[in-house]
């Protein structure tokens, strides 16, 4: 293992410390801040949180850097603790402090912290449920890059973060002509009842990703209104898809998840519930719509591009794996 400077001590997270995690985390990527609420909720208190995979870097009696490994304690479905995978969700160095090795010896010590708990793989940063980004942005920090491919960590895939402005945003004529159309034929098309949830909660858990399930239903828990969310239920009631907004954080700002049934896309209703959708932010006051995380070359990534969202970020999902 790479050794820092000797004034530098590395040690696991101790309570006290995360103001200045959320502080040096700012200061190293001003670009990504985090303030100390936001760094406790998605971190200190995320269910798989294990203060020894906190590294902590301190000097004079200063934390000039940290690293954050994760392991699952609680499966994200079913039984599956996913033993031989690791995360590593974030890490940092105090642009004052950079040059010395630092951020590597984090990075090592994190990365045998998650081996001796039997991972066989390690992944930055694609962490479920509270991930901060998706991936490594290599452009805005081609530093941490460089430090990544020199510990082998290589990119798994690729995915995009997209952003649309909702200022000049109407809902097109063809648009609203279909969404018409498809109520004449008896399909429902709006807010969610209650007991909606139920079925919805259940396509988006066993026909998309359980971690969607998770989100949504832990959004609805805290305060959600069901208004940020729409559902179509084809003439027979069968639930067919859906989009929302504010799940996250409550971000109103922020769209999805947004799920259609693989038998029905297509069909041209995943475009409508996209629109309706859009309506309603902009009716909530949102001057934007913005998501992290999309295939560019997808079926949504075109749809997403096609409605007038633009790449804004390109993220790097890397993945180490042990010989």
């Amino acid at each position: 293992m790479s050794k820092p400077d000797d004034a530098v001590t590395l040690r696991a997270f101790r309570p006290g410390d995360g103001p200045a995690l959320a502080d040096g985390w700012t200061a190293a990527a001003p670009g990504d801040g985090i303030t100390y609420p936001r760094f406790r909720d998605l971190c200190l208190l995320d269910r798989n949180f294990d203060p020894e995979g906190l590294v902590v870097a301190e000097s004079g009696g200063q934390i000039i850097g940290s690293a954050y490994g994760v392991r699952r304690l609680v499966a994200a479905d079913g039984a599956d603790l996913e033993s031989d995978f690791g995360w590593i969700p974030f890490f940092f160095v105090r642009p004052d402090a950079r040059g010395n090795g630092i951020g590597r010896a984090l990075l090592e010590r994190v990365i045998g912290w998650l081996r001796a708990h039997g991972a066989t793989s390690v992944f930055f940063s694609s962490y479920t449920p509270n991930y901060f980004l998706p991936g490594l942005d290599a452009e805005r920090y081609p530093a941490a890059a460089r430090l990544l491919d020199s510990l082998g960590f290589a990119t798994h895939y690729e995915c995009v973060a997209m952003d649309r402005t909702l200022n000049d945003y109407l809902v097109p004529e063809t648009i609203a002509a279909k969404i018409e159309a498809l109520r004449a034929d008896g399909y429902r098309l709006g807010t969610p009842s209650v007991d909606d949830l139920v079925d919805l909660i259940t396509i988006a858990g066993d026909r998309f990703n359980p971690d969607w399930a998770r989100a949504i239903r832990e959004a609805v828990v805290a305060g959600l209104p069901l208004e940020r969310i729409v559902i179509v239920r084809d003439p027979k009631g069968v639930m067919l898809g859906w989009a929302m907004h504010g799940t996250y954080e409550s971000v109103i700002e922020r769209f999805g998840p947004f799920g259609v049934l693989s038998e029905s896309r297509g069909t041209g209703l995943g475009e409508v519930l996209l629109h309706l959708a859009l309506e309603r932010m902009r009716a909530a006051g949102a001057h934007g719509a913005w998501f992290l995380w999309t295939d560019e070359d997808s079926a949504a990534g075109h749809l997403y591009l096609k409605t007038g969202f633009a790449v804004t970020r390109r993220f790097r999902v890397m993945r180490q794996v042990f010989a």
